[in-house]
């Protein structure tokens, strides 16, 4: 069905290809003048070039050719060749009642479906949650929610960190505080013990004690290392006590996240591809991929045919024998293209890595490891706070995530309690409204800014329930389903969809028309600050409507069921653009 942009640029491509010209000139869009028209086409102007005509001369002919005039209250040129496009009442009313009897609200599902894996959260074993993890997850988690939307077939991996040098540093530890245990005992023929020795409070005091010895002591770093080299290559009480460190950990992890209501397919590790990497080596050194460089394998890189700029090798294998995250990613790779079936990988992580995914990908199209799949590295920027630095506690540590919902629920909650929301309601209900709401501020705040662009972290400001925050929009649903149920008790139900009788009205309809444009938007750049823009003019157009136009009391029962009509029309818009946001709407506030 399309957006009414879409629509209206099929209408005016056709005029362009009668005109003998490239239909493609024909895109409709917004006016930036509305005082000229609502829709213009700028397509006359490029057209002329290609044409050698006059751009009026062009956008005239374009006019005249235009069929369906029925659609248009106005027709007119401005400027050297720019048509401007109004639509009658009638024309936006029937638009609006296609619309309604959609599903999907206009927004067409993909035309080639493809096997879509997105690699998002990225948490490690053992260490706590914080505030780094929040934009990968929430950022992650929209984009499988829209692609599936679109169609998609979407499988989700959290891709834990749980194969790197921390794991030999947590062993090291262990063996440091509990020398006596089983794992540690080369000669132990098992079985090794159920219940694991460590809880995920002490797996968090364990690896910041660990680390900070590694950094001061070389031999400390080097006994984590060898721990690692002999985790990866298989030693029984080694394996045993790092199943026990991914076990705790992936407990206290699926809390978390599901405190951020964010949802997994997949909870691999980067463990899960070990067993591909020693046959996935070889291939590449039988093939001359792989290179010896001072005792070390890498897959020297170069330019690469189109690829750009020079890139520094991959480094695969390190002199000590031990693996990186370069060759885990490659062998995981492998496995999405071969075993999942993925035509399609999208990783959701700060853009602080982007060379690394540069090498990765680059590694994975010159070996033909990536096939056909199309790979994209989801950059983002960073959480700050006041001073403009990554977002720190007041204490200057990092905040955990869980500490930080935490606090956007009691600001929500002290807010819902100056404003008068919620009371009277059970004290239960309460708090998990002011969750949701909590989670709302949160989410928006990150998602409302382009995802490269670095953001200033103001609880005070992101959990008000006026302005461009989640709050706000939560309150229009809110809004919207009291006065639907209001009606419901009366008797009353929405009816059919008239023409808009006051600007206001004409105004959110068109604003509605506009919704497969910013899902469109968001999907192909990979943006969601497309849909919080769309569902903030959304609602502040309600609210103008709603100012205006008094549904329950308008004397007219045809004008009100239409009202009605419209407003759940705006509400299924509304809930569906929080839905694919990650975003709650209680059923009362």
């Amino acid at each position: 069905m399309g957006s009414l942009t879409q629509q209206l640029t099929v209408l005016v491509a056709r005029s362009f290809e009668a005109c003998g010209l490239d239909p493609k000139f024909g895109e409709v869009v917004v006016s930036q003048r509305p005082e000229l028209g609502q829709f213009q086409c700028n397509g006359a102007l490029p057209a002329a070039r290609i044409a050698r005509k006059s751009p009026r001369d062009v956008a005239q002919a374009v006019v005249d050719a235009l069929s369906e005039r029925a659609w248009f209250a106005d027709v007119s040129l401005a400027g050297p060749g720019f048509v401007n496009l109004t639509l009658t009442d009638e024309a936006l009313a029937a638009f609006l009642r296609q619309t309604a009897s959609d599903e999907r609200l206009g927004c067409d599902p993909a035309d080639e479906p493809e096997v879509v894996l997105i690699d998002f959260g990225g948490p490690n074993v053992a260490k706590a949650m914080h505030v780094g993890h929040l934009r990968s997850s929430i950022i992650g988690d929209c984009l499988q929610r829209l692609f599936r939307f679109a169609g998609h077939r979407v499988v989700s991996d959290v891709h834990l960190g749980d194969w790197g040098t921390q794991m030999g540093m947590l062993i090291c530890e262990m063996r440091r505080r509990r020398p006596d245990l089983p794992y540690f005992d080369a000669g132990f023929a098992g079985p090794y013990p159920a219940e694991p020795p460590v809880t995920i409070d002490d797996l968090e005091q364990m690896y910041p004690a660990v680390s900070a010895r590694c950094k001061e002591d070389d031999v400390e770093a080097d006994a984590a290392r060898q721990a690692t080299v002999d985790l990866q290559e298989g030693r029984p009480g080694y394996r045993a006590l790092w199943q026990h460190f991914v076990d705790v950990s992936l407990a206290g992890l699926r809390r978390d996240f599901g405190r951020l209501g964010v949802t997994f397919d997949l909870w691999l590790g980067e463990s899960h591809a070990h067993s591909r990497i020693a046959a996935l080596i070889e291939r590449l050194k039988a093939q001359g991929f792989a290179a010896r460089s001072e005792g070390a394998w890498i897959v020297p890189l170069g330019a690469g045919e189109g690829e750009g700029k020079e890139l520094p090798p991959l480094l695969l294998v390190k002199s000590d024998g031990a693996v990186l995250y370069g060759t885990t990613d490659l062998a995981t790779l492998e496995e999405r293209v071969q075993d999942v079936g993925a035509r399609r990988v999208l990783y959701v992580v700060d853009q602080r890595q982007a060379l690394h995914f540069q090498q990765v990908f680059r590694a994975a199209r010159l070996t033909g490891v990536a096939g056909e799949t199309a790979l994209e590295h989801i950059a983002f920027g960073t959480v700050n706070g006041p001073d403009g630095k990554p977002f720190k506690t007041r204490t200057g540590g990092v905040m955990r995530l869980q500490d930080l919902i935490g606090l956007a629920v009691e600001q929500v909650a002290r807010r819902m309690e100056e404003a008068g929301v919620a009371q009277g309601y059970s004290e239960e209900e309460r708090r998990d409204i002011a969750h949701k709401v909590g989670l709302a501020a949160v989410k928006f705040a990150d998602l409302s800014n382009h995802r490269l662009s670095n953001y200033i972290f103001d609880l005070d400001k992101f959990t008000r329930f006026e302005g461009k925050t989640g709050p706000y929009l939560q309150y229009a649903a809110v809004r919207i389903q009291s006065i639907l149920r209001k009606a419901e008790e009366r008797g009353l139900a929405p009816g059919e969809l008239l023409a808009p009788s006051a600007t206001a009205e004409r105004d959110l309809m068109l604003r509605m028309g506009q919704l497969p444009d910013a899902v469109g938007a968001a999907l192909a750049e990979r943006a969601p600050n497309f849909l919080c823009e769309h569902l903030y003019e959304l609602s502040q157009a309600w609210s103008r409507f709603y100012q205006q136009c008094h549904i329950l009391s308008e004397p007219d029962e045809a004008r009100r069921d239409s009202w009605l009509a419209l407003a759940a029309l705006c509400l299924r818009q509304i809930q569906l653009v929080l839905h694919l946001l990650g975003i709650e709407v209680p059923e009362r506030m």
